[in-house]
């Protein structure tokens, strides 16, 4: 299994993949107790489904009992200038670089595939891909096969690719030979953690989503807390900081595959503000972004039309006062106060 091993490595260079590593499927042990007090705690805010499937998502091994080893395979997507520069520009939006190209989960499975047919072809086996939407534990899995380690911020890092990258994972009946686990290289850096709008991190290596950016403009429906919204500033639509500013992307591999490559950009806040349903989803098509909605993204925009210190853009937020959606009408009656000083 060894040359099968090496050649598996070449062929995933081959499709796109920036690193792979492989681990059993129990190689993470702690991973279920680690979930459980997470989700005690409540930390997952409205993500109910990650409670819904807590058994899956804590065991690899119980998600598919047949499965011997997890192929775990980076996708970079590292972008061409610093994310934290839109900041400065609060009447433009500021999209997470992940989510201005194509959609990556299409982008990621279809390589999975094909390098799971060429696995298929070169031994007899099953398999089952995963990119992010099933109950797989990624970061885990891919720190348990040498792709890199989860970092203060728990997002994951690599000493060759910086921490600018997708993962994805190949279950797969085979035995392959197993990488060996990375350990954590972050020292006593804490510039993920310091510089974070709004302390989602608890401690080191923990994260409470119900205070970082990116679950708040994604996942969380309805209002968000008004002690929050003044800190997304024109976060629109997740959030970069921490991953922009850690050290390690000094060693960020460019990104290989086209489809990333900006095509959302740093659209005017005052256009986004006036998108209906229709437009929204013809603008956002083949994007990330179109999953969370008209209603959702709209509110994100009001939020931070308030935070843009720009009285010209009251009329934008007074627009949106009577908008059917609960949440949109509030963030733009917050959007407005704010704009006034009041």
């Amino acid at each position: 299994m060894d040359g099968l091993r090496d050649r598996l490595a070449d062929q995933a260079r081959a499709v796109g993949f920036a690193g792979m590593g492989i681990c059993a499927p129990d190689a993470v042990p702690d991973a279920a107790g680690r979930l459980r007090t997470f989700l005690a705690e409540g930390r997952h805010g409205q993500m109910d489904w990650m409670a819904d499937r807590e058994a899956w998502r804590g065991s690899a091994a119980a998600l598919w009992p047949q499965a011997r080893s997890v192929i775990m395979l980076a996708e970079t997507y590292t972008p061409d200038t610093n994310p934290l520069e839109m900041l400065d520009h609060p009447d433009r939006a500021a999209i997470s670089v992940y989510a201005q190209g194509r959609d990556y989960h299409d982008m990621v499975k279809k390589r999975l595939k094909r390098l799971g047919r060429w696995l298929i072809e070169a031994e007899p086996c099953e398999i089952k891909v995963f990119v992010d939407t099933a109950p797989v534990m990624e970061k885990p899995l891919a720190q348990a096969a040498g792709l890199g380690w989860q970092g203060k911020h728990t997002n994951l890092l690599s000493r060759t690719l910086g921490n600018w990258f997708f993962l994805g994972a190949i279950f797969t009946t085979l035995d392959l030979p197993k990488d060996q686990p990375e350990v954590s290289h972050c020292g006593t850096c804490t510039a993920c953690l310091d510089i974070c709008p709004t302390n989602a991190f608890p401690a080191p290596y923990q994260l409470d989503a119900r205070r970082c950016i990116s679950y708040l403009t994604i996942e969380h429906k309805g209002p968000v807390d008004p002690e929050l919204r003044a800190l997304l500033g024109n976060r629109i639509y997740g959030c970069d900081d921490c991953l922009a500013v850690c050290p390690w992307n000094k060693f960020a591999a460019a990104a290989s595959e086209m489809g990333y490559a900006a095509r959302v950009g740093a659209p005017d806040l005052a256009e986004l503000a006036t998108l209906d349903d229709a437009a929204f989803r013809t603008r956002f098509a083949g994007s990330p972004i179109k999953r969370i909605g008209r209603d959702r993204f709209v509110r994100n925009v009001l939020y931070a039309i308030g935070n843009s210190g720009m009285p010209g853009l009251v009329a934008v937020a007074q627009g949106l006062l009577q908008d059917q959606d609960s949440a949109v009408a509030d963030a733009a009656g917050w959007a407005v106060r704010r704009l006034r000083g009041e």
